[in-house]
């Protein structure tokens, strides 16, 4: 994607706030890469976890934008790619302390409409084991043995001593079934930019909205349009699911985006019409 009908006059191609945000995040993945060769997982440390982890910190709801996957290039590239386009244009427009408040706010916002959703989605496996390991009983057992999703943690010998000494096997399974409350909580964690960055593309479309925006760099669109496609675009692939994508944070840094946006209009109405009266 490319973008055109806006050039700066008198103002700077890489400003300094997005400019020490790129330092920052690439900084971060080089220090991932090494760290890990070593032993030390920084993704699981400042990425972030679901509120429930015992892994949950809250410094990491800052800290996961600034981490992204190891194991590729193509996670960090094109978020930064997105952070210099759209995030130079509008921290000229808006100026450096503005343009923080918003990229953190919107990142902020993206990670709380993804573990709200992800709230929905484990709460039916939280409550089950919750209750199972309050209130557990053989049936319960015989079900979460048997269940799609945690059957085949159970190996040969447990359903074999299940066979033959149910009773050892009842106070077994309990501590399984903590075993994979635990896992279970543990094991959604987030990181990247991608929050923000859509709440900067958001920002773009609603600062400049008729500027075109090249998609794969040949098709011109509208930046007001591109906005609501990547929305729709985000929505259905949330719903779809299927990938290791955190669509809904997408959404939830568009979401935000609009509601800053909106609110700051509205304030600077208010004040101008206190000046004039």
């Amino acid at each position: 994607m490319s973008y055109e009908n806006y050039r700066p006059t008198g103002t700077r191609m890489l400003p300094d706030v997005v400019k020490n945000l790129l330092i920052i995040n690439i900084i971060m993945y080089l220090t991932t890469q090494v760290m890990l060769s070593r032993g030390i997982d920084l993704t699981d440390i400042l990425g972030l976890h679901y509120f429930a982890s015992e892994k949950f910190r809250i410094y990491q709801f800052i800290t996961y934008m600034f981490m992204h996957d190891s194991f590729g290039f193509m996670h960090i590239f094109l978020n930064m790619l997105a952070l210099y386009m759209f995030g130079s244009v509008v921290e000229n427009v808006w100026g450096g302390k503005k343009f923080l408040i918003f990229y953190l706010l919107t990142g902020f916002g993206a990670a709380v409409a993804h573990y709200a959703i992800v709230y929905f989605q484990m709460q039916p496996s939280i409550s089950f084991f919750n209750d199972y390991i309050n209130n557990p009983d053989l049936n319960k057992m015989f079900a979460l043995v048997n269940s799609e999703a945690y059957g085949s943690n159970f190996g040969s010998d447990f359903r074999e001593l299940m066979h033959n000494n149910p009773s050892k096997a009842f106070e077994v399974s309990i501590g399984y079934a903590r075993q994979f409350q635990v896992e279970l909580l543990n094991a959604p964690v987030v990181i990247g930019a991608s929050g923000a960055v859509y709440g900067l593309l958001l920002a773009y479309g609603m600062l400049f909205p008729n500027n075109l925006l090249y998609l794969f760099f040949a098709i011109p669109v509208k930046a007001k349009y591109v906005v609501v496609l990547y929305g729709i675009i985000e929505l259905f692939s949330g719903i779809s699911g299927g990938d290791n994508v955190a669509h809904f944070a997408h959404l939830g840094g568009l979401v935000t985006g609009i509601i800053i946006i909106l609110y700051w209009r509205k304030k600077d109405r208010r004040h101008r019409n206190n000046y004039f009266n």
